[in-house]
């Protein structure tokens, strides 16, 4: 039986890191299966990727060259770590997917939308998240925060971005929840952390109801310790 996969959207600051690894424990602690990972990365040619983007060496290179290098990693990530863990059954926990680059290199960078739709076809072809969680926080509120976590260490390639960036990133991705309501669901993360994870897994409940999945299966003892 195919395993549930959510992605978790939002702009820089959201705290989707933090909320993706809550839930992950919340499912395990259900017996569930459960693969937590993120993008760029989650594989080993992605995380490659991952630093390339990051660290701002592609961004000369344009924001085509941008969407294409996340496609290349996505590609990776999903034949080598999503797709298998689907197909064992368990349940994939995302911070962030292929809505990142429809936000980041589509909306904002004004990559041809024909681009993007062809290279969602060849690295994920035809699969979506059941579920996609889009944290939602004002800009001035994230930017704080991100300072915080940061601390003296130099920002990151999209962190670096001004204030319109950013009040631009909150505004697409409110717009793709809108335009996919059956799918996406924006949550309020600007409320205290204990409440943003008691509201994503009521939406996660009503969506999947965790509680009619199959238990994760126990690993077989090594033929040695079996009697």
């Amino acid at each position: 039986m195919r395993g549930k996969f959510i992605t978790f959207e939002g702009g820089e600051g959201t705290g989707k890191s933090t909320q993706a690894g809550l839930l992950a424990h919340k499912l395990e602690s259900l017996g569930l299966g459960v693969l937590l990972t993120r993008e760029p990365g989650g594989s080993p040619g992605a995380e490659i990727i991952r630093h390339v983007l990051l660290s701002g060496a592609a961004k000369p290179l344009g924001a085509d060259a941008e969407a294409m290098l996340f496609a290349a990693a996505r590609e990776d990530h999903v034949r080598c770590t999503i797709a298998p863990a689907l197909a064992a059954g368990k349940w994939v926990v995302c911070d962030r997917f292929a809505d990142s680059t429809r936000v980041y290199q589509g909306a904002l960078g004004q990559v041809d939308r024909r681009l993007i739709k062809g290279l969602e076809r060849v690295s994920i072809g035809d699969l979506l998240p059941d579920l996609t969680l889009v944290l939602d926080v004002p800009v001035d509120v994230a930017l704080e925060r991100l300072s915080l976590r940061r601390g003296d260490a130099a920002p990151d390639r999209f962190e670096a971005e001004n204030v319109e960036f950013h009040e631009k990133l909150r505004e697409a991705f409110r717009a793709l929840a809108a335009d996919e309501p059956e799918r996406c669901v924006i949550i309020d993360a600007s409320v205290p952390r204990v409440q943003v994870a008691k509201d994503i897994w009521d939406t996660v409940q009503a969506k999947l109801d965790p509680a009619t999945a199959p238990l994760a299966m126990e690993e077989p003892a090594p033929e040695s310790l079996v009697s």
